[in-house]
């Protein structure tokens, strides 16, 4: 099993910035995927990012487009905690986040949440326009 806690959520005004973190415990993989993923009410889970690591190399990262550019996801080198930061945020980007996470590496259940075994219990993000 793995836990994962999220933290770092709040209130921040647009264009302002916010680092969200993911910290893992439990089993460990060799090769793993972290991904973020975002909800509001009445909607369906949005992927943001996910990046995928054997060991601490990282093998691949990628964004949705709507905040390609803005956030980045990335890990405290030998540490288990994954990061968000976002940039630039805007109003839009207003939602419930939570981090996954799954073993090994497949890019064609990269975006969906389906291809996540676990998952944190979310942090909200709230930005005033």
């Amino acid at each position: 099993q793995v836990q994962l806690v999220e933290s770092g959520g709040g209130l921040v005004q647009a264009g302002g910035s916010l680092r969200l973190s993911c910290s893992a415990s439990g089993h460990t993989f060799n090769t793993y995927t972290i991904a973020w993923f975002r909800q509001t009410l009445g909607k369906e889970r949005e992927f943001v990012a996910a990046r995928s690591w054997s060991g601490d190399n990282s093998l691949y990262v990628h964004y949705s487009d709507s905040v390609k550019g803005r956030f980045t996801i990335s890990k405290d080198g030998p540490g288990n905690t994954v990061y968000l930061q976002m940039n630039s945020l805007k109003a839009e980007d207003t939602a419930v986040y939570y981090c996954a996470a799954r073993g090994g590496f497949d890019s064609s259940q990269l975006t969906a949440a389906s291809g996540y075994n676990y998952w944190g219990q979310g942090t909200q993000v709230t930005v005033s326009s």
